[in-house]
């Protein structure tokens, strides 16, 4: 089917101009996606009123999903010795020191998420610069420094995804796969915006959450109307 099409497809089927509640929101995205021959990946972008250029308007931190994000994680940890066999034990899939460094510096970053046990940070300093620009660079704030590495893996591998404010004051995330059973996405998008709310910076002034949209990987954007939601949860 070609793009435009698609489109006219997509428009008999909600209203682009109009906001839904997270449930009407995941069936539009559901039925959307279902054409396509692989699983789409459910995104949501937030909007917020902030200016992430002052630190105390930043918008960032860590979340375990109810049901996970379907995806593939492949996780590098920084460990050694007692350490490293307890990564390894874990799942972890890249398990380094000396050598992860070089396989850094050489180019060779084939992982999703970066853990260091905290006396492995002197050598994650040597490749911040190359690290810190693709958000792989562990942070004891996310739980990505840490002692318990295998935690740290299982928690990653069971979907936890860090957020974090763009430039503009825009947060992207997968939150599941178009696959998933509907009440599970909602749970997920649910436990994400709880999550930003949570983090809501001590400078932001005004309307914090601007606009939400809610999207599937090939699919159109549908506008949410999150204060639906909160005026169920009160009545709930």
């Amino acid at each position: 089917m070609s793009k435009s099409k698609n489109m006219k497809a997509f428009a008999e089927k909600f209203d682009r101009n109009q906001s839904y509640s997270i449930a009407e929101a995941v069936d539009i995205i559901k039925d959307c996606a279902k054409a396509r021959k692989y699983d789409e990946t459910v995104d949501i972008a937030l909007n917020l009123g902030i200016d992430p250029k002052h630190a105390d308007q930043q918008v960032r931190g860590m979340i375990s999903l109810p049901h996970g994000t379907g995806a593939s994680v492949r996780v590098a940890v920084f460990a050694k010795d007692a350490k490293a066999d307890e990564a390894k034990a874990a799942g972890a899939d890249i398990v380094g020191a000396e050598d992860l460094v070089d396989q850094i510096k050489a180019g060779n970053m084939d992982f999703d998420r970066c853990i260091a046990t905290p006396d492995m940070m002197a050598l994650v300093g040597q490749v911040a610069k190359v690290l810190g620009p693709k958000g792989l660079m562990p942070n004891p704030k996310l739980g990505t420094v840490t002692p318990d590495v295998a935690k740290a893996v299982n928690d990653a591998k069971a979907g936890a995804i860090e957020f974090r404010a763009e430039k503009t004051g825009i947060i992207h995330a997968g939150v599941g796969k178009a696959s998933f059973d509907a009440g599970k996405l909602v749970d997920n998008i649910a436990a994400f915006i709880e999550a930003i709310q949570k983090a809501k910076p001590s400078g932001a002034k005004g309307t914090y959450m601007k606009k939400a949209t809610l999207s599937s990987t090939m699919g159109p954007g549908v506008k949410l109307d999150l204060s639906a939601d909160a005026d169920q949860k009160k009545a709930a």
